[in-house]
């Protein structure tokens, strides 16, 4: 359950963090403005924008209302105002990378092309903000371009004989596939200096070993591929035809 605490950069003292203990747990549930007075002189969308330039800069933990209010030109605790929670922060975040994605007007009519776009925008878009998968997986969000896509990736499954759980299990276990191959290529990133030359000594020493002769099960598993059976993105366009498979089996 999300945390009903005092955001960690916010004066405990002012009357901003106790609004903030008020406010609806869901920020689309809090109108973003009120219907009289004068026009806010800051926006969700551009707090938005400054928290997720913040993150792919410097990483998720640099996101701050403190940095963010430096970014903007306003005072901390006036942010406050207009999203009461870092939780609520990390909504707006999310949604706001989520509407990068180019939805057609419609589906195609061929579902595992269409499933397989929205796989590759989604490796493309996570690739671009990898602290998104952080958020993904502790704090999924509904938010309006969210919901786009939910409603394009059910439109794209509508012709497949499944129940509606199915379908939404489909879309979990496609993000799922998604954020992990991107933890995974942060991970290979992280674990040395310079990545493409770690790739191809992993290649070298594989194919060393396999050749020994006393790995025979690796050697015929590795067989003619070579190098390429540890490509990302072709090991990626492999993994991803396997999975639509399963999305659809009874």
């Amino acid at each position: 359950m999300p945390s009903r605490k005092t955001p960690p950069d916010a004066d405990p003292e002012s009357a901003s963090a106790a609004a903030a203990e008020s406010a609806p747990e869901l920020i689309w549930l809090r109108p973003e403005r009120a219907g009289r007075g004068p026009r806010p002189a800051h926006s969700r969308d551009s707090i938005a924008a400054a928290a997720v330039s913040l993150a792919d800069a410097e990483g998720l933990d640099a996101v701050t209302m403190r940095r963010i209010a430096a970014e903007l030109g306003a005072g901390t605790m006036s942010l406050y105002n207009y999203v009461p929670k870092k939780e609520q922060l990390l909504d707006l975040m999310l949604d706001r990378v989520t509407g990068e994605y180019r939805l057609p007007a419609a589906p195609s009519g061929d579902w595992r092309a269409d499933l397989r776009d929205l796989a590759k925008q989604q490796l493309a878009i996570l690739r671009r903000h990898t602290w998104a998968v952080t958020v993904i997986r502790t704090r999924p969000s509904f938010g309006p371009a969210s919901l786009r896509y939910t409603e394009y990736f059910l439109a794209a499954l509508a012709g497949v004989d499944l129940p509606g759980s199915r379908k939404m299990e489909a879309l979990a276990m496609l993000n799922g596939f998604v954020c992990q191959f991107v933890d995974w290529e942060q991970a290979t990133r992280l674990a040395a200096e310079n990545p493409q030359q770690w790739h191809r000594d992993l290649v070298a020493y594989l194919t060393t070993m396999a050749m020994s002769g006393e790995y025979p099960h690796l050697a015929t598993a590795l067989g003619t591929d070579g190098g390429t059976a540890l490509d990302p993105d072709a090991s990626f366009d492999r993994f991803l035809d396997r999975l639509l498979t399963v999305l659809v089996t009874p």
